[in-house]
């Protein structure tokens, strides 16, 4: 089975989510985000449509005892198809931490800017002479030998953090 970077936000995000229902209490938003380690968190329907978001920020700077009285409501989703590309793009110029991943209007993933730095580690191993290189795409030529972009192959990364 060949390897391949990873090109849609379907094949990073995160699943399954953390979210919660619009009546959930504050308090225990606060210890879902501390217990997970996480600094947000979706709130969804009974259908899994997203409502809004509640972060960090929401916590802190807004009053109201639950979800519903505090998340953010003006949430940029993507698809499962969206473009790693357009991603970076929005989690950059937006400045999101992260993004709800829809399928068919419904919750499905997540993708944070740490789900698309991961990308960023991924090795490339030249076949010819060994010599890694990291990055989305394989250099187009070995930095220690010259061999083409061709002879570099997808280093699995080990599971786990």
């Amino acid at each position: 089975m060949e390897s391949k970077i990873a090109t849609m936000a379907g094949e990073i995000m995160s699943t399954p989510v953390i979210s919660v229902p619009p009546d959930t209490p504050v308090e225990d938003i606060a210890e879902l985000l501390r217990r997970h380690r996480i600094s947000a968190v979706p709130v969804v329907d009974d259908s899994k449509h997203v409502l809004g978001l509640v972060s960090e920020y929401d916590l802190l700077a807004k009053a109201g005892p639950t979800a519903a009285q505090i998340m953010s409501t003006a949430v940029i989703s993507v698809t499962v198809g969206t473009q790693i590309s357009d991603l970076r793009q929005l989690l950059v110029d937006r400045r999101f931490g992260r993004l709800p991943v829809l399928e068919d209007g419904r919750l499905v993933g997540i993708v944070s800017r740490g789900d698309v730095v991961a990308l960023l580690a991924t090795e490339w191993v030249c076949g010819v002479c060994g010599e890694p290189a990291r990055g989305e795409h394989p250099p187009q030529t070995c930095p220690k030998c010259g061999s083409s972009s061709d002879r570099f192959a997808l280093q699995e990364q080990p599971p786990g953090p």
